[in-house]
């Protein structure tokens, strides 16, 4: 983007934050409906935006993620920081943190895996509840509801009951797995996260490529990443 396409983009963020419809903010910023479109477009790819069903746009995760970090004065991402890297060190796999915002699951921190490759995620990015491991530990902890099941991938359940009994074991465990039902060829295991009055917040998770971890393998790990999410709570004030 120009110097002056960045001006209007954080003009019509500005506006977002009170107006909803296209139309008032074409009006508020002064901006023509095309270019109000074009940069909304913008918004919501990079998260700064979220287009709702009905048409309208909201302030996007992105947003509130950095406006957390702001306004936090000893953060959850700072505390948990020391856990996610004592869990990477003792597998050697890339290790996630996710917390909530609203109804939304997103990558706030992430300790790469010390090898070759990255891990395709980024913190600001969004996770889908049903399909990554740390969606599937957070949505076993409440209601399913109608929940959307898009499969990402030809490993995503998408039956209803196959996933609700996948969320009673994770219940009965501790940890969910994503056997490469988000991206093709990567594995996880996650682990819910609590803050001080027991409400889940978020989760952790241990990823991996399939080709260096079996699945068996990877569940073995799954007490490690559950001790390691506990210790998040507690940093977090969870004391039960």
């Amino acid at each position: 983007m120009t110097e002056g396409a960045v001006e209007k983009a954080l003009v019509v963020l500005a506006a977002l934050a009170q107006h909803s419809r296209i139309s008032e903010l074409t009006r508020v910023t002064g901006f023509p409906k095309s270019t109000v479109h074009r940069l909304l477009r913008t918004l919501v790819d990079t998260g700064f935006a979220v287009a709702t069903a009905d048409g309208d746009y909201r302030i996007g995760p992105k947003v509130l993620v950095l406006a957390g970090n702001v306004l936090q004065p000893v953060d959850s991402v700072e505390r948990a920081r020391p856990v996610l890297e004592r869990l990477q060190a003792s597998t050697g796999c890339a290790v996630h943190f996710a917390m909530l915002l609203g109804d939304e699951l997103v990558y706030v921190d992430k300790v790469e895996g010390g090898k070759p490759y990255r891990m395709a995620s980024r913190i600001g990015g969004r996770l889908l509840l049903h399909c990554t491991a740390i969606g599937k530990a957070v949505l076993s902890t409440r209601d399913m509801g109608g929940l959307e099941l898009v499969a990402r991938t030809p490993g995503t359940i998408t039956d209803p009951q196959r996933l609700r009994a996948q969320l009673d074991r994770v219940r009965s465990c501790g940890f969910a797995l994503d056997e490469q039902e988000n991206e093709p060829g990567v594995r996880c295991v996650g682990a819910a996260v609590r803050n001080h009055n027991g409400t889940v917040v978020g989760g952790l998770s241990v990823s991996t490529l399939a080709l260096e971890h079996t699945l068996p393998e990877l569940i073995a790990l799954g007490p490690r990443v559950v001790a390691a999410a506990r210790d998040v709570s507690r940093a977090l004030g969870y004391t039960h």
